[in-house]
């Protein structure tokens, strides 16, 4: 039991007087803090209160509850599933809810909010909260003749995709958004820079990164320009500079998930000069390990596995993918055989690590774990296939069917077990351009193009498209979030909400 003396504005498992942590109108943030963790909570009458700063109350509270009742707990996530991160509660593109099917500019859209700046963050969604980054320029780039810097000694930025021009001030704002109206509830600048590099002009951003949840704390990656712990109320927690100004090859930008496992949080910063692998501890922000690793402009988020007990982290890169310690960060394997430009996050199932790469000698490469030393050419390569895979879509793996989206609009569905092909490269009714990643709910999966189309195909052995649907004048980089059988889709200047009504849901 836990006692609250309002009449001396305390808190504790003592109902003296003069106990606990003192703070000014605490009955409702006390009840918010404590029924989750099923604390029972005696309130006394008030009759005065104690001054204290409303931060550092909030900061003291959480830690409070966190120590004293349950050290290890987390906040349970809803029936529905939440979207904790950039590719959903599993790690595999799936969504726990289901998801609308038909929607247009006039019909399911629930609201649409506009975002400012420009950013390719997908949301992530906790409770009644989404969250997503953006970069809002102070003023529009001027150009310059000037050429992008050098890229470490190794391969030069600059034309022909990236900015080559001097960028403005940025503030690198976080923002948290209300799930059922979308009110914005508060935005936060995390950091006002002066780039040093430009990005992709059309695919990039100073806002790529997806930032990640626990559901107490978010944690927003800006890459060179640090990582931001937030408590979900919008209170800086810590923050931590990298040390590093990324030379990413072309200048193509930044745009690396942050991944949470456990009470660590893994960064990688793979570029043209000397990156490295950085686990954190993400209550403190604390370095637990740092790995070097040279490796030239990767943007795969890593995966976190577990095998026979042991969890390692797998990044893919170009040429090669490597997998490390979780607990060290020292290197477990290697295997070569992927191409340039690694973007495809890898995928895990059954003890097999699916790791895949679209641009110069494209490759898929099926991996059972289980192993240590060099893998390249050896019979833990389970099987591979060099046609028909993603350059920049990740894919999602369900039901021992392994999904992959071209550029171009080429859909794939092989057996996950064996690599045959249940269809192959499937063009899509009309020509599209995707750059974001397909996610799947309750046996569909949603492509969402550049081209104001997000395509709804059944999951399964044969290729069939259920609908068609069209935002005007929307081109979708981000990859879309599911929750609550809501679908939030990120266009270029609003978040959108697409929501159907229960009938609608009952009748299909």
């Amino acid at each position: 039991m836990l006692y609250y003396n309002e009449d001396k504005g305390s808190v504790g498992r003592d109902a003296r007087p003069g106990t606990g942590i003192h703070h000014p109108n605490f009955g409702p943030y006390l009840k918010q803090r404590a029924d989750p963790l099923g604390v029972e909570v005696v309130l006394r009458h008030a009759s005065d209160y104690p001054d204290q700063p409303r931060e550092r109350f909030e900061r003291e509270m959480a830690a409070f509850f966190q120590r004293r009742f349950h050290p290890d707990s987390r906040p349970a996530p809803s029936k529905d599933g939440e979207w904790p991160r950039w590719r959903g509660p599993n790690n595999d593109g799936m969504a726990v809810s289901d998801a609308p099917v038909k929607w247009s500019d006039t019909e399911n859209i629930a609201w649409k909010t506009p975002i400012p700046g420009r950013g390719h963050s997908s949301p992530v969604i906790w409770g009644k909260q989404i969250f997503l980054t953006t970069a809002v320029p102070s003023q529009p780039p001027e150009p310059s003749s000037e050429p992008a810097p050098q890229a470490g000694g190794r391969r030069g930025g600059g034309p022909p995709f990236g900015e080559a021009r001097e960028q403005p001030e940025h503030r690198l704002v976080v923002m948290s958004i209300d799930r059922e109206t979308g009110r914005v509830l508060w935005e936060k600048t995390a950091r006002t820079v002066k780039p040093h590099e430009g990005y992709h002009r059309m695919y990039g951003s100073f806002a790529s990164n997806t930032p990640v949840t626990d559901g107490r704390r978010l944690y927003a990656f800006f890459g060179s320009n640090g990582v931001y712990c937030y408590d979900l109320a919008g209170n800086l927690v810590w923050q931590k500079d990298p040390g590093i100004k990324m030379r990413m090859r072309n200048a193509f930008g930044e745009g690396v998930a942050a991944v949470l496992e456990d009470d660590t949080l893994l960064l990688n910063f793979d570029h043209e000069g000397e990156g490295f692998l950085w686990a954190l501890d993400k209550n403190s922000g604390a370095e637990k390990w740092k790995t070097p690793r040279n490796d030239i402009s990767n943007w795969a988020a890593p995966l976190v596995v577990e095998h026979a007990g042991r969890k390692q982290v797998v990044v893919s890169a170009p040429n090669k993918v490597r997998s490390y310690d979780f607990r060290t960060g020292k290197q477990i394997w290697e295997c070569a055989g992927l191409g340039a430009n690694t973007i495809p996050a890898p995928v895990h199932k059954d003890g097999i690590v699916y790791v895949m790469s679209g641009f110069r000698n494209p490759n898929l490469m099926a991996i059972r774990l289980g192993r240590e030393g060099d893998l390249t050419g050896t019979d833990a390569v389970v099987w591979s296939q060099n046609r028909g895979t993603s350059y920049t879509a990740s894919p999602v793996l369900h039901d021992d069917k392994f999904y992959m989206l071209t550029d171009t609009g080429m859909l794939s569905c092989l057996n996950a077990k064996t690599g045959e092909p249940y269809y192959h490269q499937v063009r899509l009714p009309k020509p599209y351009s995707f750059k974001s990643s397909p996610v799947g709910a309750n046996g569909k999966l949603y492509l969402a193009s550049e081209n104001e189309d997000v395509i709804v195909v059944k999951m399964g052995p044969s290729f069939e498209v259920i609908a068609t649907n069209t935002l005007s004048d929307q081109m979708f980089i981000a990859t879309p979030a599911v929750a609550g059988g809501d679908l939030y889709l990120r266009g270029q200047s609003h978040l959108f909400c697409v929501r159907e009504s229960r009938n609608a849901r009952a009748a299909r």
